[in-house]
C-alpha cells in the first residue's frame, strides 16, 4: 500500500485574501448599482459607462490575483490603487453640481477601500498608510473644499486600512511562532521515539559488550573499550547533543513554513559545551552547567584546542586505562575548565626538562593558546595522584586571540 503523506499548513491570512475577494466583487456591483439608481445625477453617463466597464473588466480578470500573497504583486497593486484613483478623479466629470455638492458617491464608491485593503494585507499597516495617502488626496480633490463627510470618511479608510495592516502584521508573527513551536514538539517527539527504541536495543548491546569485553580481557577487552566509546557517542547524538540548531521561518503561498538550519560559524558568542561535548567517551566524563557557557567564537575554539592538548598528554603519558575528566565551571568574569586525569603524574622537574628538550607541547599548545586570550593555565600534578589542568579565559578577551 503506498504510504500518504499529511501535510498541514498554516495560514490566517488565507481568509483574509478570500474576504477581500469577494469584497471585490461585491463591492462592484455596489457600484454598478449605485450609477443606475442615480442615473439622472449624471451629466455624462457615457463617460461612467466606460469607467464602468473597465473596473468590472479588472476586478473579475484580476480575481486570481487577491487569492494569496504570492499573486498579488507590487504591480499589481499599483495599477489597481491607479483605477481607484482615476475613478475617483473622473466623478466631477462624470456628474452634476448637486451630486457632488450631496456628498454623492464617488465612481467607484467603497470598491476604493478594496485596494487600500489589498495593500494592508500584503505589506502591513506601512503599506496601508502608503496606499491611503493618494486616495485621501483624490477625495479631497474630488470635493474641491474638505467637507465633514469627505474627511470623515478620508479618515475612516485611513484608520481601518492601519489597523487590519497591524493586525496582519501580529497574525504573521503569531503564526511563525506556532509553526516553530510545532516544529520544535515533533522534533522533541521523533527523539524521544529514536532514544527509547535505541536504549532498548542498542545502547544495551554496546554495555553488555563493554562488560564482557572487560571480563575475557585480550583483544575482546579492547572491543570492550571501543563499544564503550561507541555508547557514550550514541548516547551523545540521541540526546540530542549540544550542536546548535535556529530555526528559520518564511512565509509561502499558503502559510507558514519553518526549516531548521545548523548555524555557521556564528559571530556572536557560541556555547562552549558544544565544542567540548565530542572529547565526551567511555573513558573521559564530561560535567558542564546546566546554562550556555557563551565566550567568544575565537576565544571558545582556542580553550577547546587547548582542552584537547591536555586530552592528548593524558592518552600518551598517563596511559591507556587512565581516566580523565573535564569540568566546566561559569564564572562571572571568566569560564574555568579543568582536566583531571588519575594517571602516575608527572615527577617533579619533568616539564621544565621537556621544554628543555624542545619538546613544548604544554607550553606552546595548552599555556600559549591561553596566553594570547589573556587568560591562563596552572598544571597540578603530584606522583602516584595524577595530573589535573586548570584552563582560565576571561569572558572578554584581551588577547589577539579574542580580536580576530
Amino acid at each position: 500500500m503506498a504510504r500518504r503523506e499529511r501535510v498541514m499548513r498554516m495560514s490566517v491570512e488565507l481568509p483574509l485574501w478570500r474576504a477581500l475577494t469577494g469584497y471585490r466583487v461585491l463591492t462592484m456591483l455596489y457600484a454598478v448599482g449605485l450609477f443606475a439608481t442615480n442615473y439622472e445625477n449624471y451629466d455624462r453617463p457615457g463617460l461612467a459607462v466606460a469607467y464602468y466597464v473597465v473596473l468590472c473588466g479588472w476586478t473579475l480578470a484580476t480575481l486570481p490575483r487577491v487569492q494569496n500573497e504570492a499573486a498579488c504583486t507590487k504591480r499589481f497593486l499599483a495599477v489597481d490603487l491607479a483605477v481607484a484613483v482615476t475613478g475617483i478623479l473622473l466623478t466631477p466629470l462624470a456628474v452634476n453640481d448637486h451630486h457632488i455638492d450631496t456628498s454623492g458617491p464617488t465612481l467607484p464608491s467603497i470598491w476604493t477601500a478594496g485596494s487600500v485593503l489589498a495593500f494592508a494585507i500584503k505589506g502591513g499597516w506601512r503599506w496601508a498608510a502608503f496606499a491611503s495617502t493618494p486616495v485621501a488626496v483624490a477625495n479631497l480633490i474630488e470635493r474641491g473644499h474638505p467637507a465633514r463627510d469627505t474627511v470623515h470618511n478620508v479618515i475612516l479608510v485611513w484608520v481601518a486600512s492601519i489597523a487590519i495592516g497591524y493586525v496582519v502584521e501580529v497574525a504573521r508573527a503569531s503564526e511563525r511562532t506556532l509553526a516553530r513551536a510545532l516544529e520544535i514538539e515533533a522534533a522533541t517527539r521523533e527523539r524521544e521515539r529514536l532514544a527509547r527504541d535505541i536504549h532498548d536495543s542498542v545502547l544495551q548491546v554496546l554495555a553488555m559488550v563493554q562488560r564482557r569485553g572487560a571480563v575475557i580481557g585480550g583483544e575482546a577487552a579492547e572491543l570492550g573499550r571501543m563499544a564503550g566509546e561507541q555508547e557514550v557517542a550514541l548516547r551523545t547524538l540521541v540526546s540530542g547533543g549540544l550542536r546548535p540548531v535556529s530555526w528559520a521561518s518564511e512565509d509561502a503561498a499558503q502559510g507558514a513554513v519553518v526549516r531548521a538550519v545548523d548555524e555557521p560559524d556564528p559571530e556572536g558568542p557560541v556555547d562552549l559545551r558544544a565544542l567540548l561535548a565530542p572529547f565526551a567517551a567511555a573513558k573521559v566524563s564530561f560535567a558542564e552547567p546546566g546554562a550556555p557557557v557563551e565566550l567568544p567564537p575565537a576565544a571558545a575554539k582556542e580553550l577547546a584546542a587547548a582542552v584537547g592538548a591536555a586530552l592528548d598528554n593524558v592518552r600518551k603519558h598517563a596511559g591507556e586505562h587512565a581516566r580523565a575528566w573535564i569540568l566546566v565551571e561559569d564564572e562571572p568574569d571568566e569560564v574555568v575548565v579543568t582536566v583531571r586525569d588519575d594517571g602516575p603524574g608527572i615527577p617533579e622537574g619533568r616539564l621544565a626538562q621537556a621544554e628543555g628538550e624542545g619538546r613544548m607541547g604544554v607550553a606552546l599548545s595548552i599555556r600559549g593558546r591561553l596566553g594570547e586570550l589573556g587568560g591562563s593555565a596552572e598544571l597540578i600534578s603530584v606522583p602516584g595522584q595524577g595530573t589535573e589542568v586548570e584552563l582560565k579565559v576571561p569572558k572578554v578577551s584581551r588577547g589577539k586571540a579574542g580580536q580576530r
